[in-house]
């Protein structure tokens, strides 16, 4: 019973690890697009026309 103990606070300070270097690389800007809204206006005129497709039985 007492590793159930051990294995919960060790799986515990690991989410609490993860969690903090999630928060960290998003302040630094890790995440940051820094690319898609520079040819964003490149793209926004397209538009994809699907034709219906005629079934044949």
């Amino acid at each position: 019973m007492g590793v159930i103990y051990i294995l919960i606070t060790i799986s515990i300070i690991v989410a609490v690890l993860f969690f903090i270097a999630f928060i960290i690389a998003v302040k630094s800007g890790q995440y940051d697009d820094s690319y898609t809204p520079s040819v964003r206006m490149l793209f926004d005129d397209e538009l994809v026309v699907k034709s219906p497709k005629k079934n044949k039985l």
